[in-house]
């Protein structure tokens, strides 16, 4: 399953043997891969050729020429809407203030204490939920303020953790 955003608006899309289920409707469609980033499109009776024009992995958006027209594409898969769900979906957007548990659980090692320096990506801490062990890092660049657990505390879903 894969969420598809283009110009604001959100689609599901799953695809099952030849037919693509768009917002639970059923669009039967022929893809053929052209090579070089082109693809032709089949759909009733409509032929379409589509061509990649920039991918940026990070955001997981593409800009698309789609037959004339030209599109940006921000694309979600299986996992990006598990940890959406979860609440893990942490933007990086802007000054980072602090940092909350995602979800119940135990904190079994800290990684970071006040006064550390942190890059976007650097593990601060590991939440241990549902008997997994949940690696926290930090969603930006920043300087540790105050760290407010301690090793062995139970915390609660959006309860702050770290501030910054």
């Amino acid at each position: 399953m894969y969420s598809v955003t283009i110009d604001k608006e959100r689609f599901t899309v799953t695809k099952s043997e030849g037919t693509y289920t768009v917002n639970e409707k059923s669009i039967p469609m022929e893809i053929v891969d052209l090579g070089n980033d082109k693809i032709h499109l089949i759909y009733k009776d409509q032929s379409i050729e589509a061509e990649l024009l920039r991918f940026d992995p990070d955001t997981k958006s593409m800009d698309i020429r789609l037959g004339n027209k030209q599109t940006t594409l921000t694309l979600k898969d299986k996992n990006d809407i598990l940890l959406e769900k979860l609440g893990l979906n942490i933007q990086s957007t802007g000054v980072v203030k602090d940092i909350k548990a995602p979800m119940p659980g135990l904190i079994l090692e800290l990684k970071a204490k006040p006064g550390d320096e942190v890059k976007k990506g650097d593990v601060v801490l590991i939440l241990e939920a549902m008997k997994m062990e949940n690696i926290i890092k930090s969603p930006g660049d920043g300087v540790v303020k105050t760290v407010k657990v301690e090793l062995g505390q139970s915390v609660e879903k959006n309860q702050i953790l770290i501030q910054f």
